[in-house]
């Protein structure tokens, strides 16, 4: 320790936690068996879309001997998309009630039976010759996404040290990506995505349920969220041995303080419900800038984008059996710049890849309307439209995607992290949901101009983030409070009583709003 002029000992910096094997393992267990469901499920149904279709048109011929009226066929289709964000809306309503009874970990654990289950239905579905249960499954893996999409950004950016949890936190969104990436590569009809219903191989769907096995045999060996484990369980002994496996040091009493602060704050206020969080004033800003967040991830674009790719292709003069080869580099450009995105998120901040990835966004909906309107005059223009796709998903990788898990999770304390993670839940599943359903009728009656609704919505997520949303890096869960106390004009004074005021409970004085 550093000693003043007087010879009186100065107090030293808490040493800032490093990138430890215990964390990176645990990330990596963590994210692989969690976030990739969700992405390979995203994606899976879509390349070989013809050979289900045909699966199921098939095994109906041989229950009634004729074939599936086409109106018949397009309804279960679109009943197997839609089942996926439906059972991803639910799992964000009880994904609450787990990550308090079974901690943020074993929620993880509880959750690999809904991707193994329907990962064993959906492999002997043919066998069965049953295409409900390929539906069925497809609701039991969007639960399965939808818990793991609250409870794993949880669980890591619990885990990491705040040097490091932007880092960490776009883990989720990292290996979401990679497991679009492999669906993609899968379901190429050179490898899985056969033509013919006679050659479908539910292993392609099946595959699903090898990460939840792995994580099921990996996770329990990590720790569990020594916040968690701290202030909901009142561990000490246990909370300490935990950080110093994932610091990697001995010495973890400040980080165990700054939890103490929170935990005496948690005792102060209770758990919030969901009801509470809407009505409670010193939370205002917190929610409504997760749920713009939240939203604006979804109504950017993204799978209005992704929907309107094939016929952009197309248009530049690719062929239909070669687009899924342009898919695949579009996953590789989007796999590359969300790894850009976690490596730069400590050093530029969650504002600036936020707002230049909704920058981006938003310029290229706009130039891709204007070379959808004009490449029939000027032809060239529909290469211009295949860069703005790449354009667009290199965008929304740096920021719109990545970013909001890592800040949902700090600017909500223990308290009220629950209930904020069961809002923004609902809120992106019910946006990716709305966004499925409404985009094609709006596409097919305003048709290009339709890309210009989504550079507005990004302008206006833009403004909202440069204007209210706080740059969070490099802050401990209670200076970020503070933060937004000021936004939300309340007082919160310091320690008192041997209770910290630093909790959402206690606002000892309201100014005017």
């Amino acid at each position: 320790m550093e000693k003043g002029r007087t010879g009186t000992p100065l107090p030293t910096k808490p040493r800032e936690g490093g990138l430890q094997p215990t964390l990176v393992l645990a990330t990596v267990s963590a994210a692989f068996g969690s976030a990739f469901q969700y992405g390979y499920n995203i994606a899976v149904v879509n390349t070989p879309h013809k050979v289900l279709k045909s699966f199921y048109n098939e095994t109906y011929f041989e229950r009634h001997g004729t074939f599936m009226d086409d109106t018949v066929l397009l309804l279960l289709w679109s009943c197997t998309v839609s089942m996926f964000p439906l059972g991803g809306f639910l799992g964000s309503l009880i994904v609450g009630l787990l990550v308090d009874k079974c901690g943020r970990k074993g929620t993880l654990l509880i959750n690999d039976i809904f991707a193994i289950v329907p990962a064993i239905l959906m492999g002997v579905s043919k066998v069965a010759r049953a295409f409900e249960l390929i539906i069925f499954s497809r609701v039991l893996v969007g639960v399965c996404a939808g818990i793991s999409y609250s409870a794993l950004p949880m669980y890591l950016g619990e885990l990491a040290p705040k040097n490091l949890r932007g880092m960490i936190g776009t883990m989720t969104e990292v290996f979401v990506i990679i497991g679009l990436f492999l669906a993609q590569i899968f379901s190429l009809q050179a490898i899985l995505g056969n033509v013919t219903a006679r050659h479908f191989r539910p292993v392609l769907l099946a595959l699903t349920g090898v990460p939840a096995l792995i994580q099921l045999l990996s996770l329990p060996f990590f720790p569990e969220s020594p916040r968690y484990t701290l202030i909901q369980k009142g561990d000490e002994e246990t909370t300490r041995r935990a950080l110093r496996r994932l610091r990697g040091r001995a010495d973890v009493e400040a980080e165990m303080e700054d939890m103490r602060t929170e935990e005496r704050a948690e005792r102060a206020a209770g758990h919030l419900s969901v009801l509470n969080l809407f009505t409670f004033r010193s939370l205002r800003w917190q929610l409504i800038s997760v749920i713009v967040l939240m939203a604006g991830q979804q109504l950017s674009g993204i799978n209005a984008v992704n929907y309107y790719a094939d016929s952009i292709y197309t248009s530049a003069g690719v062929e239909a059996a070669h687009s899924q080869y342009i898919t695949v580099a579009v996953g590789v450009v989007n796999i590359v710049m969300t790894v850009i995105s976690a490596a730069t998120v400590e050093r530029l901040g969650r504002r600036l890849l936020l707002l230049a990835g909704y920058g981006i966004c938003g310029s290229a909906c706009l130039v891709l309307t204007l070379a959808l309107l004009f490449q029939s005059t000027v032809p060239e223009l529909s290469y211009l439209g295949v860069i703005c796709v790449f354009a667009y998903i290199a965008g929304h990788s740096i920021g719109p995607s990545p970013v909001p898990s890592v800040v949902r999770t700090e600017i909500f304390l223990q308290s009220s992290r629950r209930a904020a993670f069961m809002v923004d839940g609902a809120v992106h599943w019910l946006t990716n949901f709305i966004v499925g359903l409404v985009f094609p009728s709006i596409q097919v009656a305003i048709g290009a101009y339709s890309f210009l609704i989504f550079s507005g919505l990004c302008l206006l997520t833009a403004v909202y983030i440069y204007v209210v949303f706080p740059e969070t890096k490099g802050k401990t869960f209670v200076e970020i409070n503070r933060i937004f106390a000021k936004r939300n004009k309340v007082e919160i004074p310091e320690e008192k009583e041997g209770i910290s005021s630093a909790g959402p409970s206690v606002p000892a004085k309201e100014t005017s709003f």
